[in-house]
């Protein structure tokens, strides 16, 4: 029995740890407090930022799948949460939230109408270091999907959705807007297999028609290193305002792919690797 409490691991490691000590002095001390259960490596100054992955309307958290396993098979912590399709003053203030929950440096990504919300919830929030937006929407203060849209031609999902009032639990009403799923494949994601779209098509989540209108009211591209990526046969937002927005927000990198609206599906490898360019621009952590 170990009258001291101790076990007998505590032991060899406490007398390891001095052999190690007596040699190198504190950098052991070091490794023998990491061993023993120190730090999250998380907190370390040079830890790896977290990876936010907001997703846009129609969808949900899964359309980052591939996105996802390739962040994490180069060890970054990956978070994709549920982005509600409330409209922006819901959506922005929940993810604000989370965001302040995690610890360390975050690169905050938005695809299609999640770039709308990641430019609102970021406002403000100095651990968020580079945003990078996907075939997304990124309106400046005051601007709207709507308003910002009409600077261009409209788009071919403009006219492939379905109006669908709804009644909440609390006796309040709303509109939630749909893709037509006959035509969700020719406008949403064409260069994916139409038995996949047709179950994209059937699964997908509406948003409140209200998002079209919401305008924002913090645009955090103004004062953060920015990232794009834009599919040229995007027929969901219009390539030419994606152009426009990398512009208006001198964006560091801005790389252009032949794929469609769901590039983060069809072409993850793409969208992982402009994500890791983010990431490995050490200026953030010069800040």
């Amino acid at each position: 029995m170990n009258v001291s409490g101790r076990s007998p691991r505590h032991a060899k490691l406490v007398r390891w740890g001095a052999a190690l000590l007596a040699v190198s002095g504190t950098a052991a001390l070091a490794t023998v407090a990491a061993y023993a259960g120190g730090p999250d490596a998380g907190d370390a100054p040079n830890a790896k930022p977290t990876i936010v992955l907001v997703h846009g309307a129609f969808a949900d958290a899964s359309s980052w799948s591939g996105v996802v396993e390739r962040l994490q098979k180069s060890d970054y912590k990956v978070v994709a949460p549920a982005n509600t399709l409330r409209g922006i003053p819901q959506d922005s203030t929940y993810l604000a939230s989370l965001l302040k929950s995690i610890k360390g440096p975050i690169v905050l990504v938005g695809h299609s109408y999640g770039g709308e919300v990641i430019s609102q919830a970021a406002a403000g929030n100095d651990n968020v270091k580079a945003l990078v937006y996907v075939n997304a929407i990124m309106p400046d203060v005051g601007e709207s999907f709507t308003s910002l849209s009409a600077k261009f031609s409209p788009p071919p999902l403009l006219s492939a959705l379905n109006q669908v009032p709804y009644r909440a639990g609390d006796g309040s009403s709303g509109t939630d807007v749909y893709v037509q799923t006959d035509k969700f494949h020719q406008v949403f994601g064409a260069d994916l297999p139409k038995n996949r779209t047709d179950v994209l098509g059937a699964s997908q989540r509406p948003i409140a028609q209200s998002a079209f209108t919401d305008k924002v009211t913090g645009a955090a591209w103004r004062d953060k290193p920015v990232y794009v990526l834009i599919g040229r046969q995007d027929l969901a937002i219009n390539p030419d305002l994606q152009r426009f927005e990398a512009k208006r927000a001198k964006a560091r990198k801005t790389v252009e792919i032949d794929a469609s609206h769901v590039s983060l599906i069809s072409q993850p490898q793409a969208v992982e690797h402009l994500i890791v360019d983010a990431a490995d621009d050490y200026e953030w952590q010069k800040k």
